[in-house]
């Protein structure tokens, strides 16, 4: 599909989901993509921590994408960059906090200059025919959160990106009532907007209104003090380092990803009153009154340094007395994970802050009010609801045109949007999905692969040997293995019986794929009739001498 004289939206991720954000617009013959990001596995992708949008779409038609536009540096808009972004061969364009990110990504996975990462300062442009797009600041829980606004010949598009209304941000300039006014004057053909808080009656509150219940909190603690944010929440750590201060505490910070957050910030202007940090083996060494830790992994994150630091595995510890501030909201999801760290924190001992106890965090996208002052800014003809799941985008629509929004359009991913000329209007279906890294490698997430480790994982695995002569006989005893089976008190007999089943089944007259399939239907039944599962069963025929 290419686009003729019109205007097209498409998602490839994040509509119907908060993550994975990729977005598309057309306009005569040529796209132009917003975000490429990536979500993270749950325990449907055993063995996987990262998924990537499937840009098999796009990818197609490389030579029609003029490039992409990242809006911020979260990873579920920048992560998928070091993954896919080679194969796309057009130019990134970023803002120089955000640059700094993908630039440091790509350095990691070996692609300095294969990927050009063009820097765009903030409220810059650029001309990409026949896209013309500007960089408008809006407030977020990272440094330099924008929305692109895209001019084309069928008009013009505000698409918001993440987003808040902040009026004392602590890091960046608050979003401007008098410049969001003049975008909305010039005339807004389409909003594309974020979702994420819609049911969300109250605005996000401000980052500087923080700082006090943080403050109270630590000041309240007797022992070590943790405290657990969102990596990319620079606005966050310049708090966190004047709490340190003001507490007198001495500051160290665990987490590979908090520490390339604040190089990245230091480098563009950004912390640049941060404390010096002390190191573990200093930390552990000073009365625990005096350390503040700053730690990753509040979304119980197995790897992330808090999980380690709970479970004994850090150089850094907690003990009875100390405490840890939960400093994030729990994202939909991460409940169970969340509810084990904390389990092993008070197995510890430790004291433990949430939101519910002390006003420790605030969101970085808008609520219900935001929104509507969102819409009187801009008064768009058009509504697209993105970066959320169904039920989010659907009351979304739902507000916007409560509000007097023309036209609101309920999309989801591959769903292609005729935004002009004429009335809005679904118009078309492109493929969509989702792939997995595994290790190294990238995969379909519904592929064989995937699909045979579930099997296993429900259901363990046998591996069985059948040894034959030269005229297909069976040349000794059949060997079998069993992993993840549950027999565990009788598992001799179980694998006695398999390899029994087995021998009975060979036929070396009939064609050896049959033998092998009847082999493998006799030892899975075999197994059922031992436990009540199906596992994987893999034949293997062994030619003897």
């Amino acid at each position: 599909m290419t686009p003729g004289d019109e205007l097209l939206f498409c998602a490839l991720g994040g509509s119907g989901e908060i993550g994975m954000n990729v977005n598309l617009y057309g306009c005569r013959g040529k796209w132009l993509m917003v975000d490429l990001g990536l979500t993270f596995a749950d325990p449907y992708y055993p063995g996987v921590d990262l998924i990537l949008p499937d840009l098999e779409f796009i990818e197609d038609r490389q030579e029609e994408l003029v490039g992409i536009v990242l809006t911020h540096g979260h990873e579920d808009h920048i992560g998928a960059i070091p993954y896919l972004a080679d194969e796309l061969k057009v130019p990134l364009y970023a803002t120089p906090f955000t640059a700094g990110l993908i630039r440091e990504k790509l350095e990691q996975e070996g692609l300095t200059g294969q990927v050009k990462v063009k820097t765009i300062e903030r409220d810059g442009g650029i001309d990409l025919h026949p896209f013309n797009i500007r960089f408008v600041a809006l407030s977020h829980s990272i440094p330099e959160g924008n929305g692109v606004l895209i001019d084309t010949p069928h008009g013009k598009i505000f698409h918001t990106g993440d987003w808040k209304i902040d009026e004392t941000p602590v890091l960046g300039t608050p979003t401007g009532d008098e410049a969001m006014r003049r975008i909305g004057d010039e005339g807004v053909r389409a909003l594309v907007c974020d979702s994420t808080n819609v049911f969300d009656k109250h605005p996000s509150g401000s980052e500087e209104g923080v700082h006090d219940g943080l403050l109270q909190a630590v000041q309240g603690a007797t022992g070590r003090v943790l405290v657990t944010t969102f990596a990319s929440n620079a606005a966050r750590l310049e708090t966190l380092g004047r709490i340190a201060r003001e507490t007198g505490r001495q500051l160290v910070v665990a987490g590979r990803s908090l520490d390339r957050i604040i190089r990245t910030a230091q480098s563009t202007g950004y912390l640049l009153d941060f404390p010096e940090t002390v190191r573990f083996d200093e930390a552990m060494q000073l009365p625990r009154s005096q350390v503040m830790i700053i730690a990753t992994g509040g979304q119980g994150e197995p790897r992330a340094a808090l999980n380690r630091i709970a479970h004994g595995q850090h150089e850094l510890k907690l003990v009875e007395g100390d405490t840890v501030i939960f400093s994030s909201k729990q994202i939909p999801g991460n409940e169970i994970a969340i509810g084990r760290i904390m389990n092993a924190l008070s197995d510890l001992g430790v004291h433990m802050i949430t939101e519910k106890q002390f006003h420790v965090h605030v969101s970085g996208h808008p609520g219900r009010p935001e929104l509507k002052q969102m819409y009187e800014w801009i008064r768009p003809d058009v509504l697209i609801p993105v970066h959320g799941e169904n039920r989010h985008m659907r009351e979304h629509a739902r507000l916007g045109r409560k509000c007097g929004i023309p036209h609101a359009i309920f999309q989801q991913n591959g769903d292609v949007v005729r935004l002009a000329p004429g009335d809005p209007a679904i118009v078309d279906r492109v493929r969509t999905g989702r792939l997995v890294l595994d290790g190294d490698i990238i995969l379909p997430a519904d592929g064989a692969t995937m699909n045979q480790r579930r099997k296993i994982g429900y259901n363990g695995a046998i591996a069985v040997a059948v040894p034959v002569d030269g005229d297909n006989r069976l040349a000794g005893e059949v060997c079998v293995s069993a992993l993840g089976v549950p027999v565990e008190a009788d598992r001799d007999d179980f694998l006695a019986d398999c390899a029994d089943a087995a021998g009975k089944a060979w036929d070396g007259g009939i064609d050896p794929e049959k033998a092998r399939e009847k082999v493998r239907l006799a030892v899975r039944r075999c197994a059922t009739l031992w436990t009540g599962k199906k596992p994987v069963v893999e034949v293997m025929i062994a030619p003897c001498r």
